[in-house]
């Protein structure tokens, strides 16, 4: 099985902030579900070892923006390590969400184009903005106009400064309806607005879905919010859930185990494993294609 991670990381070691660095406020929960101050320090080299050991063919990698860095300067390191491992990377640039300015988030959004990443990384709740945040829609144009995707953290985030509110997937719902040509995937998957994230996607074919950062075998668990979802993912979802990890948050081989072991069709795992990400790269080059022929 040609297995695809639609999202990791990119590495700690070509970003500015350290954890270190951040607030406890930010990072402190965040540590106590997720661990991140022992997995956070996890270089390129052992992405790349993970992958061989796991079986992931390729992976796309996303310069999330979280902490007030520099986008710029996250879009040109993710560019360096994709030009170095072609074979195995594509990108998702970001843009500057602190002290936000839609006009250079617009540019920012071209430079993406440029730099030949599928598309863009947004989390507006981290910087007090929900995602239908009118300031982001100059973003989603641009995005629709050069036929890239937007990826967009939806549901629980840790930090215990941020609110929640900002990331329900009803908000994605209106974003779909005034960009009905733009690609949209809800990270994390929603949870804990579950119902309401499987309501916006069979709504909206062009929406789809990442679990990365969880673990998949809470989708067959009862009780664990993840019901409806996993009920739909064998027919009518089968093919808007993509295989993520948000590496290094989550480690590849057992998150692939993980998805092995559900109740899932042998044919309908082969999509959530990579053919549902390729389906989404040769849409996007398409879509790319046709935007520089006009």
């Amino acid at each position: 099985m040609n297995i695809l991670d639609a999202r990791v990381r990119l590495p700690q070691q070509f970003r500015e902030a350290r954890i270190g660095e951040m607030r406890n406020e930010y990072v402190a929960q965040y540590d106590a579900v997720l661990q991140v101050r022992s997995t956070i320090a996890k270089t390129l080299d052992d992405l790349i070892q993970e992958m061989k050991e796991s079986g992931v063919h390729h992976a796309i990698m996303h310069a999330e923006y979280e902490f007030g860095e520099d986008g710029d300067a996250l879009n040109e390191a993710l560019a360096k390590v994709i030009s170095a491992h072609p074979e195995l990377f594509s990108g998702f640039g970001t843009i500057s969400m602190e002290h936000f300015r839609p006009m250079r988030a617009v540019q920012q959004v071209s430079r993406i184009r440029e730099l030949g990443f599928l598309g863009v990384n947004i989390q507006p709740a981290f910087f007090e903005m929900p995602i239908d945040d009118r300031k982001l829609y100059p973003v989603y144009a641009k995005a629709a106009e050069l036929g890239l995707a937007v990826a967009i953290h939806t549901g629980i985030n840790y930090s215990m400064i941020h609110p929640i509110r900002n990331e329900h997937p009803l908000l994605l719902d209106q974003v779909a309806c005034d960009f009905p040509e733009l690609t949209l995937i809800a990270c994390h998957g929603g949870w804990p607005w579950v119902p309401e994230m499987v309501a916006v996607a069979r709504k909206h074919p062009n929406v789809l879905m990442d679990l990365g950062g969880l673990s998949p075998r809470y989708l067959g668990v009862q009780g664990a919010g993840w019901e409806m979802m996993y009920r739909l993912v064998n027919n009518l979802l089968q093919d808007q859930i993509l295989f993520a990890t948000d590496w290094p948050v989550f480690p590849l081989k057992r998150a692939i185990a993980e998805w092995k072991e559900l109740s899932i069709k042998p044919e309908v795992l082969e999509k959530v494993l990579g053919s549902n990400a390729r389906a989404l790269f040769s849409k996007i080059k398409a879509e790319v294609k046709k935007n520089d022929n006009t």
